[in-house]
């Protein structure tokens, strides 16, 4: 007897208990959906941001390639007026600036690539939302379904909700991995991307190779170049 008593205890519980995840399971998903749609909201202002920072650093990168131009000029016409101090100012102030564009462009190409990779990140993003909106709609209409049968429609049998439920985490984890193994492949392919550069600019500066960036003598040269021919 005692035996029963338990059992029909622990059986009573259990249906508490599912009772409880099904009427807390529609609330958990629309507080999910709205975490979810407030980070994709996050991801897109970052993308609008990364743009916005492409588009500044290009303007920047014209600006000087013109003063680089302007300067070549005015440094050829020093020389041919004999004036090699001068000549060799101007020259020292296109090597500044050649450095300057050469970091504008590496910015450039840095931010191109968080670019894509954060309008991948949204299009995927609001696809799965609109996906799980989908599906929300559709568990409303089966949960007020269920409401109907627990009225007296037909009867509920509680164990048919623990497979959907156990798949439902499983997806859910499944998600949260892959999500994780982007963030990780997208981190590696941003440091591939920069470290050959800050390699070889080690390597140039101990004389191992050609200098990456020009000096005030590398602009001279060119510059004498150019007048010769």
């Amino acid at each position: 007897m005692f035996k029963t008593v338990l059992t029909l205890f622990r059986g009573s519980a259990a249906v508490v208990e599912d009772e409880l995840q099904d009427r807390t399971a529609l609330v958990l998903l629309d507080q999910q959906m709205r975490d979810a749609a407030a980070a994709l909201d996050r991801s897109k202002r970052a993308l609008a941001i990364a743009i916005a920072q492409d588009q500044q650093e290009g303007r920047r990168l014209e600006a000087v390639q013109g003063r680089i131009a302007d300067l070549e000029i005015r440094a050829t016409a020093a020389l041919d007026g004999g004036r090699e101090d001068l000549a060799r100012e101007a020259a020292q102030a296109i090597a500044n600036l050649e450095a300057e564009r050469d970091a504008a462009s590496t910015a450039r190409a840095l931010f191109a690539a968080e670019t894509v990779r954060l309008k991948r990140h949204v299009a995927n993003a609001e696809a799965r939302i609109n996906e799980l909106d989908r599906g929300r709609r559709i568990a409303r209409a089966a949960e007020a379904v269920r409401a109907l049968r627990r009225g007296g429609i037909e009867a509920a049998r509680p164990y048919e909700c623990t497979l959907p439920e156990a798949e439902a985490t499983l997806k859910r984890l499944r998600e949260r991995q892959l999500e994780a193994q982007a963030a990780d492949e997208a981190l590696m392919e941003l440091d591939v991307a920069t470290a050959p550069l800050s390699v070889a600019e080690k390597l140039a500066a101990q004389g191992f190779g050609p200098r990456i960036k020009s000096t005030a003598d590398d602009v001279l040269a060119r510059l004498r170049a150019k007048r010769a021919a």
